[in-house]
């Protein structure tokens, strides 16, 4: 059970009488709440003093609190389909699951799971975006996993009655889970997309640590697409090793017999990468792992990515099996590329 995670509950003083906060508390294990602690800030504590990223295996604790400053920020240039503005923004920090290329092993100072419950001030920063930059797209799970705690915050609720009010804009929820019984049952709204990160089986397996298995995911794909729901698939990061070749095409073929491919709004590929940080700490964290039979080099944007040759032989390769599925070539987008 996802909530027996935490070892301890910090909140902050402010909003301890608040439903949000109610609401969460009333779903985590007794003895979490009895040992709550009331704070006045989050980041009093939070990343203070650095937490090592695997301690998130066995000492994990759970912030609620305020979030402050920019809430919406802009995202940066290809991160999504199309050539309208895309913002994402911050309700959370951190990831209960552990996939080894992640990117916030490198980003906080700590794996602990800081939740931000300040929905008002949150709803009228996507508003205002919405209202100054029509027909642009929102991103849930920057920071995050946008589902995977959904059923603990109430937040689908809450994107709900946004993205009623600003049918103008989008709102993509990125994720690798599962937890989709409270989309199940929602009305689908065109402007939200249910947006699931693919790997290959066998990287699902060896570096998706703690993810629902590819077979899980897609049944959860065609659940939402049953019940009339708009569904994305990102296959980012594409691990190059050996066997990559074939055992993409597998994938592809296999998405292809199990969903709707044709339906699905749009497909993002895009291969595995690193901030110089970041990549310090996957090579400190997954000696190991799969990732490292691969050729790293500094590239254009000062990221560790494979070389460019073989980037694009990647990319197009791809692209390819998706058109021979019966993808349009205009669904298909080349993330951070």
């Amino acid at each position: 059970m996802v909530m027996k995670m935490f070892k301890r509950v910090f909140i902050e003083n402010d909003i301890k009488k608040t439903k949000q906060v109610e609401r969460i508390l009333s779903k985590l294990p007794k003895e979490a709440i009895k040992n709550a602690k009331y704070i006045n800030s989050y980041d009093e504590i939070f990343g203070r003093v650095k937490k090592p990223y695997l301690q998130k295996r066995d000492n994990l604790n759970l912030f609620l609190a305020q979030k402050k400053g920019q809430i919406v920020k802009e995202a940066p240039d290809a991160y999504g389909i199309g050539q309208e503005k895309h913002f994402y923004f911050i309700n959370s920090y951190n990831c209960i699951y552990e996939c080894e290329y992640c990117y916030l092993q490198g980003f906080f100072n700590s794996p602990d799971i800081v939740l931000f419950v300040n929905w008002d001030d949150i709803e009228k920063a996507i508003t205002d975006t919405a209202k100054n930059n029509p027909n642009c797209w929102f991103h849930a799970g920057e920071f995050s996993d946008s589902l995977a705690l959904s059923h603990l915050t109430g937040e689908l609720d809450k994107y709900y009655e946004i993205f009623k009010n600003v049918p103008d804009s989008k709102l993509e929820l990125r994720t690798k889970s599962i937890n989709i019984r409270d989309a199940i049952n929602k009305e689908p709204l065109e402007n939200i997309i249910y947006s699931f990160s693919i790997s290959s089986d066998n990287a699902s397996k060896r570096i998706d640590l703690k993810t629902p298995s590819l077979k899980h995911r897609v049944q959860a794909i065609k659940n939402l697409q049953a019940n009339g729901h708009t569904v994305g698939l990102h296959l980012d990061p594409i691990v190059w090793t050996p066997e990559w070749s074939s055992e993409y095409e597998s994938l592809c073929l296999y998405l292809s017999r199990e969903i709707d491919l044709k339906s699905v709004s749009y497909i993002s590929i895009g291969v595995v990468r690193f901030t110089s940080e970041v990549y310090g700490q996957f090579l400190k964290n997954y000696p190991d792992s799969i990732i490292n039979q691969g050729e790293f080099k500094r590239s254009f944007d000062n990221k560790i990515r494979y070389p460019k040759a073989l980037r694009k032989k990647m990319l197009r390769f791809m692209t390819e099996r998706f058109a021979s599925l019966g993808v349009l070539p205009e669904k298909i987008y080349q993330c951070m590329e």
